[in-house]
């Protein structure tokens, strides 16, 4: 069973940082596209950030404000979390596929195994 673990959310106030760590015991993330959704209530699951080989992607509400990486020795994808606004309070996830497409990063079902979910809120 492919188990991804999130870790780091918590509460902070606006112009606060946070830093998400992802990581898994049963999947190589170097092997895998990687990306951070996350979910407000009320809303759909939107993609965040996303990293592939050579490159990333970045949602337009959270660019120059989070960064995506990842530690192959670690086995950790992180997103950090700088500037933060109350409009960034929801649930985070980290996603992981084989065969996901640059193209199609933004698509939660572009990506077959997913984190259990960490509550990040931003009071104002």
């Amino acid at each position: 069973q492919v188990q991804l673990m999130e870790s780091g959310g918590g509460s902070v106030q606006a112009g606060g940082s946070l830093t998400l760590s992802c990581t898994s015991s049963t999947v190589t993330l170097r092997d895998h596209a990687l990306g951070w959704f996350r979910q407000a209530p009320g809303k759909e699951r939107e993609g965040v950030a996303s990293i592939f080989i050579g490159s990333t992607n970045y949602a337009d509400s959270v660019k120059g404000r989070f960064t995506i990486s990842r530690d192959n020795a670690k086995n950790t994808l992180y997103l950090q979390m700088n500037s933060l606004k109350p409009e960034d309070t929801a649930v985070y996830y980290c996603a992981a596929d084989r065969n996901c497409f640059s193209g199609s990063w933004r698509h939660p079902q572009a990506f077959a195994y997913w984190g259990q979910g960490a509550q990040v809120t931003v009071s104002s």
